[in-house]
């Protein structure tokens, strides 16, 4: 496990750590830290105040997703890596590749904002300005924060469910080359080779990855007309990451991280009303590109860290459909860009009292066949973070957006931690705003118009007021931990499809409520398993009745075991509780659609110090259900491979 030192946590490390807070210090300092004086990187939280922080001192509901678990439980995706994180709920419409959004907490699934290594991705070419989670690999990453709540007084517009923040691996040490190759079930052949290593000075990693399945089942038979060929989809996808850090000078820094992504997906489509599969299949290609740069200039040894950066992202979507006799037809395309400056200050007024300002500038762009348009928002925030006594810490902050089009925004957040003596159990609350201007596409694009659809200017910005109230208790000398946290968010103005499915409009108000509650026990050092559990309610308190897509009841329990120390063992079982859903065309809007448990299973032996080998089965009972409906969730399969680290 990778560990920071204690004391560097507790003086608050600049924010200008961010990009690093997934990774170890260098190996010469981290050696040099007994094991008395260090904290373990899952119990280090940098996304809930911007600087990393002890897990006991944060009120904000945060899991942390790290490199271990992923490898042990051989999550090749970003949503399989996702699907046991409470609050969430993951639709993936049709296996690898397939448009992938994430509702957290009962909100919109655009109401999560994603970053990668402090990039927004959130993409300003779909309708929504959703992030596809379906497109990214995981071979790379080295931690997963997902913060759950309102965030907008720190991280602005498109924060209301929550943030997830992810960052990549960087290189330390010396130089270190790795390689994998896996295959399996529905022609699956993946391959990933990884370049890293670095020192006090100058560190760097380079990443490929193909990912490939060629023949994923996804359109259920009794859909499909009688004597009409069946196609499975089939994905392919190249990624290819890197990232750089030069110091400079003992005071001047510079870090870069850049990525892009190029995928293309067969799968079957739909005609008529209603609708019926295609005898041929879709095409869709896009083409990620996420970049950038940043200065980091500490004049007073951590005292005020200052840090000037850039980002870009472009993303570019065409998406093709099959005549009569198969042949697909001229590309319809979509690019979005987003273009971002920001500063962010790190001041240390006092011991325990930190300081967080910062200034941004963003400007996103759509560009369609039909349809060029931009905007852009002006940002300003300051933060304080507070160690009042070894047992009691709070966070403040407040924001304030100009948006080009809708004008000024405040959105705040506070939240209080206390750890009761004696007991340690931990007692922690929030309470957040914030807001969400209508996307481009929303409020322009008429791209539908053959079927009756169109963008409404009309819209109004959504506005959300959250809080959640919660306990965590450690007993057993920590080996055995149990919560659970109340959450509660109204929104006003939500942004939905219209009842005639012809339109954007904002309905009355929202509501979204409810429980997440965890267990976690360490039976042996080898041996761990986790429980989770979220209740959720999800309203349109204008029409009274659910949203769609938000499941009342979602469990996990994931067991990991290592009888030998070369053999590492896991299992996960997911349940997904009935909801509301449309049918696949949306020609019966409401139904009731059934849940769901999914069981996989995974085991890596270390066979030698350079060569590991590796396997797992995923839907282990071969259980057979849609998400969304329908759209078939891959059954039973196997996979299995080899990595190589020199």
């Amino acid at each position: 496990m990778i560990r920071f030192p204690e004391a560097a946590i507790r003086g608050r490390l600049p924010f200008a750590f961010l990009l690093l807070a997934s990774t170890s210090l260098s190996g010469q300092a981290a050696r040099a830290q007994s094991a008395s004086d260090t904290i373990r990187l899952d119990e280090v939280v940098v996304s809930a105040t911007g600087t990393p922080t002890p897990a006991r001192e944060i009120a904000s509901s945060v899991t942390v997703v790290t490199a271990e678990q992923i490898q042990r439980e051989q999550r090749r995706t970003l949503p399989q890596a996702l699907a046991a994180v409470p609050g969430l709920n993951i639709v993936q419409i049709g296996g690898p590749g397939g448009q992938t959004s994430v509702f957290m907490r009962g909100t919109n699934s655009n109401h999560v904002k994603v970053l990668v290594d402090g990039i927004e991705v959130n993409d300003p070419s779909t309708p929504n300005r959703s992030f596809d989670f379906g497109s990214m690999r995981t071979g790379d990453i080295e931690r997963i924060e997902v913060l759950r709540g309102p965030q907008s007084g720190l991280y602005g517009a498109n924060a209301l469910g929550g943030v997830i923040s992810i960052t990549t691996k960087r290189g330390e040490g010396p130089p270190k080359l790795t390689a994998s190759v896996e295959g399996g079930s529905y022609g699956t052949f993946n391959q990933a080779f990884g370049l890293s290593g670095g020192d006090d000075r100058f560190n760097y990693a380079f990443n490929i990855a193909h990912f490939k399945a060629d023949s994923t089942p996804v359109t259920p038979p009794n859909l499909v007309p009688p004597g009409r060929r069946i196609n499975p989809n089939s994905y392919d996808n190249w990624s290819y990451s890197a990232r750089l850090g030069f110091k400079l000078t003992d005071t001047v820094s510079l870090n870069w991280v850049g990525r892009y992504s190029d995928g293309y997906l067969l799968s079957t489509g739909d005609s008529g009303f209603p609708s019926v599969p295609n005898a041929f299949r879709s095409s869709q290609s896009y083409k990620q590109a996420f970049t950038r740069g940043e200065l980091v200039w500490d004049p007073f040894d951590g005292r005020f860290v200052n840090r000037f950066g850039i980002s870009y992202t472009n993303q570019d979507r065409s998406n093709r459909q099959p005549n009569a006799i198969g042949i697909l037809g001229m590309p319809t395309e979509n690019l979005g860009e987003r273009t971002k400056y920001d500063w962010r200050g790190d001041l240390k007024l006092l011991e325990g009292q930190m300081l967080v300002m910062g200034l941004q500038y963003e400007n996103e762009r759509l560009e369609s066949r039909s349809l060029t348009a931009s905007n852009g928002n002006t940002g300003a925030f300051v933060e304080l973070q507070s160690n009042w006594t070894d047992r009691f810490f709070t966070v403040a902050n407040i924001r304030y957006d100009d948006d080009e089009s809708f004008g000024g925004h405040t959105t705040y957040r506070l939240a209080p931690t206390f750890i009761v003596p004696g007991i340690e159990t931990k007692l922690k609350a929030s309470y957040g705003t914030g807001f969400k201007a209508p996307t481009l596409s929303e409020r322009f694009s008429d791209s539908r118009p053959a079927f009756n659809f169109y963008g409404n200017p009309n819209l109004k910005p959504e506005e959300s007021r959250g809080w959640d109230a919660g306990f965590e208790q450690p007993l057993l000398n920590n080996r055995l931990q149990f919560g659970a946290t109340y959450f509660h968010n109204d929104i006003d103005n939500l942004i939905l499809v219209n009842a005639r499915r012809t339109s954007y409009t904002n309905i009355g108000r929202a509501q979204t409520k409810g429980v997440e509650s965890f267990a976690a026990l360490e039976v042996t050092p080898e041996f761990k398993v986790r429980a989770d559990y979220t209740f959720t309610l999800a309203k349109d308190e204008t029409a009274n009745q659910e949203l769609l897509r938000r499941p009342r009841h979602k469990a996990s329990v994931t067991a990991s075991w290592t009888p030998i120390e070369k053999l590492s063992l896991s299992a996960t079982l997911i349940y997904l509780g009935a909801r509301v859903d449309g049918n696949r065309d949306f020609s019966i809007p409401r139904m009731r659609a059934p849940g769901a448990a999914i069981v996989n299973i995974a085991a890596e032996y270390k066979a030698t110090d350079k060569l590991t080998v590796f396997g797992r089965v995923d839907n282990l009972f071969d259980k057979r259900y849609e998400n969304p409906v329908g759209f078939l969730v891959p059954g039973l399969s196997a996979f299995g491979g080899l990595r190589v680290t020199l």
